[in-house]
């Protein structure tokens, strides 16, 4: 609890750090326009206030068990209304309509990508995919050491395809049942699973809600994203070197961890492989949006599950295995090992089991934001961090914002702002925004999820104690990204 407590008081002393920042932009002369009457007025300072104060409820999620998504979605709403109260009195009532929808269209888009990619991760989960996975690297008999660089891996390699969040709590899985009481390894093993999943995030679409953005966007073409591979490697890699120096020796015991692959689970698994390709294909050569591509997927998915379901129902025999989320109980011969009949496939089943409260968080970050942005706040941020910092420290500055607060909402706003850069300091600021979540276990969704599934083992301070570690990978990695990509950059 004390170590709850003591989050909650970091964030709110990093919001209002930002709040003060914010407010001495806010008055500081900037050119005689309508925005600067927005951002002097008492309902611009009211907007920035509600959206503050939303953000500190979502930092003290775990000690307040509010949803997130609960105080942003009523910070979005009560915003827009004053956004819409305060140009109305200046300007064109209808420009805050076409704001609003225009920030609708761009969460609509993210939305309904993210959804089909939920389905897909939790349609695999369901045919047990992760299950086999995860078992056959339990049975392996690797050691303690193995699995450290084997998990690691493996999060910086599967991220890109399916996502940081959902890979970091797989291979977190794998290294709590290895490791078992053995709270040192579990500790350095998590710690280094967060930061790889994040840093395979980073060169990838697909890998991070930032990258999606930015590739959404249009600002970077998808083959673009891959020239970040080398400096995400290094980010990964500077702390794990230095991690493993105190991983313990020796193999752990473990107990027999079968499990069943059900019938699908390849075929959805192929299926996710070509709606990725289809997505990317829409963007790059049909020049859509990839959402569509993302959706076509889906269609092929729920089409498949048609017969997928038929085909369940069709056998009656159970099918036994551990995997019981969404399972009927049967009894069994054995009174010390229950047994599971897995239910049909439904397809929508997989639909509900999408990460809701992630989705309409989603909403309020970027309403909140857009309505901000429409006062004219990222405009007069704009002006300070790029026009007065300059390119180079302002992308590096994001990625230390991104472990504060988060990477969402941060680069939305850069989004929002949109800076003119070339594509050498958009890279940076993607892989900032990516891996600088990595620096606190608070920075990324990887490092949250990790943490309420190792509760007590990998905890705020224990990634504290080693954010110096991640700190030299963040440095080196920027390092290397203006060494290998130096023909990127008009001017540093």
């Amino acid at each position: 609890m004390m170590a709850l407590l003591n989050l909650v008081a970091l964030g709110k002393r990093s919001i209002s750090v930002i709040v003060s920042v914010t407010l001495l932009c806010s008055s500081s002369t900037v050119s005689a326009s309508d925005v600067a009457s927005y951002t002097n007025t008492w309902m611009g300072y009211l907007c920035l206030l509600i959206f503050v104060g939303a953000y500190v409820l979502v930092i003290a999620e775990e000690s307040l068990h509010l949803r997130k998504s609960k105080p942003m979605m009523v910070a979005a709403g009560a915003i827009w209304i004053l956004v819409a109260i305060s140009v109305s009195q200046h300007s064109d009532p209808a420009l805050a309509s076409k704001a609003v929808s225009h920030n609708l269209m761009e969460f609509g888009e993210l939305f309904l990508f993210l959804l089909v990619a939920m389905t897909y991760i939790n349609a695999m989960d369901e045919r047990g995919v992760f299950d086999v996975l995860r078992s056959w690297l339990i049975s392996q008999g690797f050691s303690l050491r193995t699995i450290f660089w084997i998990t690691g891996g493996l999060a910086f390699v599967i991220s890109p395809i399916a996502d940081n969040l959902t890979t970091a709590l797989l291979m977190a899985t794998v290294a709590m049942a290895v490791g078992g009481n053995n709270k040192k390894f579990v500790t350095v093993a998590c710690i280094n699973i967060v930061v790889a999943a994040n840093a395979g995030g980073a060169f990838s679409p697909f890998g991070d809600i930032t990258t999606l953005m930015v590739w959404q966007k249009g600002i970077l073409p998808f083959q673009t994203f891959f020239k970040l591979i080398l400096p995400s490697l290094v980010n990964w890699l500077v702390p794990a070197v230095i991690m493993f120096t105190v991983v313990p020796r020796g193999k752990p015991e473990i107990e027999d961890d079968a499990a069943n692959l059900h019938p699908g689970g390849i075929a959805i698994s192929l299926l996710f492989l070509l709606t990725i390709a289809m997505a990317v294909s829409s963007h790059n050569f049909l020049h859509m949006p990839p959402v569509l591509g993302m959706l076509l997927g889906l269609g092929f998915l729920k089409i498949y599950s048609h017969f997928l379901q038929k085909r369940d129902e069709s056998f009656p025999e159970p099918a036994y295995s551990n995997f019981s989320e969404h399972a009927l109980n049967v009894e069994s011969a054995d009174a010390h090992t229950p047994r599971v009949k897995t239910a049909p496939f439904d397809i929508f089943r997989s639909l509900e089991r999408a990460e809701w409260d992630t989705l309409m968080f989603f909403y309020g970050i970027i309403l909140c934001v857009g309505g901000l942005g429409t006062l004219g706040y990222l405009e007069l941020v704009s002006n300070v961090m790029y026009g007065g910092l300059g390119a180079t420290f302002a992308n590096i500055s994001v990625g230390f914002l991104s472990a504060l607060i988060d990477n969402i909402p941060v680069m939305f706003a850069v989004l929002s702002m949109l800076p003119e850069m070339d594509e050498g300091q958009w890279l940076l600021v993607t892989l900032t925004a990516g891996v600088g979540g990595s620096m606190l276990s608070i920075g990324s969704a990887a490092g949250v999820a990790v943490m309420g599934q190792a509760r007590g083992t990998y905890t705020f301070f224990a990634h504290l104690k080693w954010s110096w570690a991640v700190l030299l990978g963040y440095i080196a990695s920027i390092a290397v990204h203006f060494w290998v990509n130096a023909a990127l950059f008009d001017s540093v």
